[in-house]
């Protein structure tokens, strides 16, 4: 009798477990779907290692989607892969660098208003999956103040644009072109082109991923 007290003990426990961990609410999956910049940001000191460090990783699961060289239309060829079938509750969309940067040289550049339709075509799939999406804007080329960087008419086109697809969606933007043109016009006191958030004029810095990483944050938690 005792035997079969014990086991009815057991089982039932073993019933309560079972039954807390299927009731423990998972934790919120958030894919940063990009490319180098992205690629970088998992990496120690990373943007988005330093978000992981930022959060309660038992609340938040954060995963990189980046590929160096990628652009926006790069981005829509690998979605299904490495966004949709993951099922993220969001999706941060960080693309353009190299749709500007790549008209320079090889000529490979993405046209704007082709950056524009790709951009929202990836909006529409990513949201059609059951995904929040937040829209961020490239940031810079070169470090130099009052757009006289080379393509700085260009970023701030690109921007600009998504700052319009986000307002025609209705969807949260994170400005990091602001962010770090904000940045810069406090802090770059020698107007350098490089050195002050990123090493090499694109790809960030210590400074650099922190300053993502803190502009990011707040639309990581939001609900």
């Amino acid at each position: 009798m005792k035997a079969n007290t014990k086991s009815i003990t057991l089982i039932a426990a073993l019933a309560i477990f079972i039954l807390s961990m299927a009731m423990k609410p998972k934790p919120k999956k958030v894919i940063f779907f990009g490319d180098s910049i992205t690629q970088m940001g998992v990496w120690k000191n990373g943007y988005i290692d330093v978000l992981k460090k930022s959060l309660d990783t038992t609340k938040f699961e954060l995963i990189g989607a980046g590929i160096g060289g990628n652009k926006v239309y790069d981005l829509y060829l690998r979605m299904e892969d490495d966004v949709l079938n993951k099922k993220p509750n969001l999706v941060f969309i960080y693309v353009g660098i190299n749709d500007v940067w790549h008209k320079l040289g090889a000529k490979t550049g993405t046209d704007y208003d082709k950056y524009l339709k790709f951009y929202q075509a990836l909006i529409n799939k990513i949201q059609a999956n059951g995904s929040k999406v937040v829209l961020c804007t490239p940031t810079v080329i070169g470090e130099k103040k009052n757009n006289v960087n080379e393509v700085d008419a260009d970023l701030n086109k690109y921007a600009e644009g998504v700052r319009g697809l986000a307002a025609k969606n209705n969807l949260p933007l994170c400005d990091l072109r602001k962010a770090f043109v904000d940045y810069e016009n406090a802090n770059n006191t020698e107007d350098k082109e490089k050195g002050i958030l990123t090493t090499d004029r694109v790809h960030l810095n210590d400074v650099g991923n922190k300053l993502v990483a803190d502009t990011m944050l707040p639309f990581v938690k939001t609900p």
